[in-house]
């Protein structure tokens, strides 16, 4: 394996402006081809929003959530798009710039960074419209909000693991591609995106607990829902989170050869 593979020693800040200047192009791609631009980046989530909220409060009687539910939905589905849409992109980080990748000869775990980092930013542009809906829906915020930074760190480790892992694996064998974009409509129902981790019935509770996402949306959420918080998947989320991501960073040492010789 080439030692530019994960990382040369004394080039931190090569790398960084690297990663920068692939993400920004990413963002402007994005929203110079759109004549949407930035409301792409919350649009998703708050027409998801908008048909949970309809569903469980006007037709069907919610049995699962807190008040108020908008907030509830949003606090939660924010994020997950980030996840979502990240995933689905590592899918594809090779193949879709498979020259630069041959030739660079920045580190390769770049090409998955930069869809962390792309991916994060939007996250963090929508962030507005979280503000919006609880000013308006008379939501309160305690101190627990502390914890939503905690939650964005774990996130950025879960995915960067999760690129590490699923990036190399999908150019080897095409066919993870498609199987990860069923995975991931499984996982929006398997994670507490619509109900909190709380309402999970036995034994579900258990198994739930070993979902990553499961901790990492309870962090987000306590600052409006403070009686929400739980060590058990917080903890449990942590450990999964850094046990994931020590699977893709030796997952991608193992890989990066035969990677390179498909491309």
């Amino acid at each position: 394996m080439s030692h530019d593979a994960v990382g040369a020693p004394g080039t931190p800040r090569r790398y960084l402006h690297s990663l920068w200047l692939l993400s920004a192009r990413d963002l402007k791609v994005r929203y110079a081809t759109s004549s949407l631009g930035y409301l792409w980046s919350v649009l998703d989530p708050l027409v998801m929003s908008a048909i949970y909220w309809f569903v469980f409060t006007q037709i069907f009687h919610r049995s699962v959530g807190e008040e108020p539910y908008i907030v509830f939905l949003i606090v939660a589905l924010l994020p997950w798009v980030w996840f979502n849409t990240s995933v689905s992109d590592f899918t594809r980080a090779f193949r879709k710039d498979s020259r630069l990748v041959r030739s660079t000869a920045i580190p390769r775990s770049i090409w998955v960074n930069r869809i962390v980092l792309s991916k994060g930013i939007e996250f963090l542009f929508s962030m507005p419209v979280l503000v919006l809906f609880a000013v308006f829906s008379g939501a309160t915020v305690s101190w627990s909000l502390l914890w939503f930074p905690v939650a964005v760190v774990m996130q950025v480790v879960l995915l960067v693991g999760l690129g590490l892992l699923v990036a190399p694996l999908c150019v080897l064998y095409t066919d993870l591609e498609r199987t990860t974009a069923l995975i991931l409509r499984a996982l929006f129902y398997a994670s507490p995106v619509i109900y909190s981790f709380r309402d999970l019935p036995d034994p579900f509770h258990i198994i739930g607990a070993f979902n990553p996402l499961a901790g990492i949306f309870t962090l987000y959420r306590v600052g409006f829902f403070p009686e929400l918080w739980d060590p058990v998947p917080v903890l449990i989320s942590a450990v999964m989170c850094v046990l994931i991501f020590a699977a893709g960073t030796w997952t991608f040492r193992a890989l990066e050869r035969p990677v390179l010789k498909e491309l």
